[in-house]
């Protein structure tokens, strides 16, 4: 008797679920109608009673009002759910993205196969890099972009040029090799032509990630590096490349900085290198036999091509030369290569020629175009437009420029970081600056003032649930009268200092990482467009208050040890942080060993001492530059948060 009134139950149960949800979903979907005066009208599929199918709505036909959700009380409880065989039909899954499937027409499937290969297309590709080439193909059913009836199109030879032109700005043309397309005595296959179509779309994203910053990772030169990268997508690239038609060259080249400063290095560089002959451009070979002359290859077009040779005409002595035969002119041109290369000189193609083909020797760059070579790469740190108005600071310069409306507004001498507490270089934007700053000692410092017990003039507070030491605002401040904020990871900002003499150094590197800034009041004239100097003198002595811009200010910490400058000469500044040389190396312009200095071979250098001998000498001259401008100061008197010294004769400051 249990078992059927149980059976019942259950068949009451289920009616009673799929009624609320039935109810619930009429609720739901009312809930979800725009109210009337919205003026937005949602169709909503009907369903046909006889199949359950959806199907649209007649217009003209009243629509019956929803039934009503079901009160909570109502609602089936979890202990009322009904069993399997009773439960109602699962809801539908979610699906996903649909799944690429290979094309059907010869080429386009040749593209998918290669883009499914496992092989690289360039070596220094990224994996997201070739993830959006995919994307950016499929897009056009993988169809080739720059390969039209066995050549390359407009806009592939126009790109190419610049590709080919890469030493101009600084690249090495080696490093976007172009693959070779109609070359060959037989007409290409499919495979060939999808292989070459993608390596030159590889080729093109990395020139312009490269153009734009992303050949030296910053990083890896000092921790304290750290710009904001606007590096473009491989898909971003060549779509716009691809779209430009026989303009694609000055697209690809918009990736390059386009400031005065990062120019004229250019010109300065091509100035150097007028006479002197460039990287010859790489071929990379198929596999095959040692060829000597009289011999046939389909390799020989290549060959022809690298070396500049065209197939001889016929005349009435001889017949028309064949393409791929090697005949003396190909063989004469092998030699040249090979003598100038230090290989046997024989004329034979030899695999030694073969891979020196492939990686062709770039003529070792001067002292003073490795110089230029690494201040254009750092120009590609900054954005890619400063902006109109904008505070650029040269550290090795010790120097601080403030542009209005692109042309320069003032410029002032700064103090920089210290070579052991370098200021960092990054780009970031002025937001306030506050009159009558307090100063609370970083903990890198209080415990050292703790413990030494020189706290006079300082307050204790809390500070976040710590305990931390504070100085008032006063001519005796660290910050001086004012500061000027642009928040940013490294928790610099410029201000101004009491220490007024240390500006009167030649090397004005003193500061634990903040940037000092002679006459600050006329900086804040500048930077500040509603307040003069005179005004904001007024306000010394009031009490600490906050000044905000009326639109944040672009300020850009930068590292330029080369320039031209406004007059046109040339000239060179003090690696003061001894940035120079792993810069070289990461260019491939120096060897390690020549660019960073060893400790003596005897004794194991200390780890101060184990810096690159150019810091050393820069930290030394800064000591010398300190003590010649530094005054005989009180013992109360402090120097500034950021590591300002403290300037008690003949004892030395312990920040």
């Amino acid at each position: 008797m249990r078992a059927a009134s149980g059976a019942g139950t259950g068949v009451a149960r289920t009616l009673s679920v799929a009624l609320a949800a039935l109810l619930a979903f009429g609720h739901a979907a009312r809930a979800e109608e725009p109210a009337a005066e919205s003026g937005i009208v949602i169709r909503k599929a009907a369903v046909d009673p006889a199949d359950g199918a959806a199907v649209s709505p007649n217009p003209n036909e009243a629509t019956p009002p929803a039934a009503e959700a079901p009160t909570p009380s109502e609602a089936p409880t979890s202990s009322e759910s009904p069993t399997s065989s009773e439960s109602l039909a699962p809801a539908p899954t979610a699906e996903g993205p649909p799944v690429q499937v290979a094309p059907s027409e010869p080429l386009p499937a040749a593209v998918y196969a290669r883009l499914n290969d496992a092989a690289p297309l360039l070596q220094r590709l990224t994996g997201k890099d070739r993830e959006a080439i995919q994307s950016f193909y499929a897009l056009g059913n993988f169809k080739p972009i720059w390969v039209e009836k066995g050549a390359f199109n407009a806009a592939a030879n126009a790109a190419i040029a610049r590709l080919r032109a890469a030493g101009e700005d600084g690249l090495d043309p080696n490093a976007y090799p172009v693959p070779a397309v109609g070359k060959l005595s037989r007409p290409d296959t499919d495979a060939e032509i999808a292989d070459a179509d993608l390596k030159l779309s590889a080729a093109f994203a990395l020139y312009a990630r490269d153009a734009r910053g992303g050949r030296v990772n910053p990083a890896a030169i000092s921790k304290l590096i750290t710009p904001s990268l606007d590096l473009p997508s491989a898909d971003a690239v060549l779509t716009r490349l691809a779209a430009a038609g026989t303009q694609a060259g000055e697209v690809l080249q918009s990736y390059n900085p386009r400031q005065p400063g990062y120019l004229a290095l250019k010109e300065r560089l091509a100035a150097l290198r007028v006479g002197r002959t460039q990287g010859a451009p790489s071929v990379k070979l198929p596999d095959g036999p040692v060829l000597k002359l009289g011999m046939s290859d389909p390799r020989v077009p290549l060959l022809r091509s690298r070396f500049g040779l065209e197939a001889r005409a016929g005349s009435l002595d001889a017949a028309p030369a064949e393409a791929d035969a090697y005949d003396r002119a190909v063989a004469d041109a092998v030699k040249d290569f090979q003598r100038s290369r230090g290989l046997p000189a024989n004329g034979t193609l030899t695999r030694a020629t073969v891979a020196a083909l492939a990686n062709p020797s770039v003529p070792k760059a001067s002292a003073s175009e490795a110089d230029i070579l690494v201040n254009m790469e750092r120009w590609r740190w900054l954005p890619s437009e400063l902006g109109p108005d904008y505070v650029f600071v040269n550290v090795p310069e010790f120097k601080l420029k403030v542009f209005r409306g692109g042309s320069l507004r003032d410029e002032t001498r700064v103090i920089v970081g210290k070579p052991t507490s370098p200021t960092p270089i990054f780009s970031g934007m002025m937001e306030y600056a506050v009159v009558n700053p307090s100063w609370y000692v970083p903990p890198s410092i209080l415990k050292q003032m703790l413990a030494s017990g020189r706290t006079a003039g300082f307050e204790v507070v809390r500070r976040g649930g710590t305990i931390s030491l504070r100085q008032p605002p006063g001519e005796r401040n660290a910050l001086g009268f004012i500061k000027f904020m642009f928040p940013n990871q490294h928790a610099v900002y410029l201000h101004d200092t009491p220490n007024r003499s240390l500006f009167s150094a030649s090397t004005r590197a003193f500061s634990h990482g903040c940037v000092r800034v002679d006459d600050p009041f006329r900086f804040a004239d500048a930077v500040l467009p509603s307040w003069t100097q005179e005004r904001l003198k007024k306000l010394i002595g009031k009490g600490e208050r906050t000044l905000r811009l009326p639109e944040k200010l672009p300020v850009h910490l930068a590292y330029f040890t080369a320039e031209v400058d406004s007059l046109g000469s040339y000239r060179t500044l003090s690696d003061l942080y001894g940035y120079d040389g792993p810069m070289k190396v990461a260019l491939g312009l120096a060897a390690r060993s020549d660019a960073v200095a060893k400790g003596p071979a005897a004794t194991k250098p200390k780890a101060a001492d184990a810096r690159p001998a150019s810091r050393r000498a820069a930290a030394r001259e800064a000591a010398r530059s300190e003590r010649r401008a530094a005054p005989r100061r009180a013992p109360d008197m402090f120097g500034e948060p950021d590591g300002g010294q403290v300037y008690a004769y003949p004892q030395r400051s312990f920040w």
